[in-house]
């Protein structure tokens, strides 16, 4: 399995950024048929999912109802202001993997995969590596 990694920059402090075509042009990349794709971010305060990427709404329901679950002036202990940013990114995870068949990256008719950001604006890093099944 070969790792390949690109960048996101996010515009404000949250926000689902969709990072399903470049992930898509990782998996085309990697030249794997059948196999799996594992997409990790390595942030304490930003994640990635698979959700609907269709209507721009659920992402937004997705941030405004975390923001009511877990909101940023709840009195943390931790001093630097977004432990928020680190309930969330636990809640939602830092990878996720989805299928690779016929060389593309395989999800369902609606889902897309997202960069969680909790903390930003930021510039994020994204690794991707498609391992093949034998």
């Amino acid at each position: 399995m070969g790792w390949t990694s690109f960048q996101v920059s996010t515009r404000t402090r949250t926000q689902l950024a969709d990072i399903t075509e470049k992930v898509s042009a990782a998996v085309e990349k990697a030249g794997v048929q059948d196999g799996v794709c594992h997409v990790y971010v390595p942030q304490t305060t930003a994640g990635v999912t698979i959700n609907e990427a269709a209507d721009p709404d659920v992402a937004k329901d997705l941030e405004e109802h975390l923001a009511r679950l877990v909101p940023q002036d709840a009195g943390f202990e931790h001093a630097e202001g977004n432990s928020d940013s680190h309930i969330k990114t636990t809640l939602v995870g830092p990878s996720v993997s989805a299928p690779v068949r016929g060389g593309k990256l395989s999800l369902g008719t609606w889902q897309g995969i997202f960069l969680c950001e909790w903390d930003g604006p930021r510039t994020r890093t994204v690794e991707v590596g498609v391992t093949a099944l034998s």
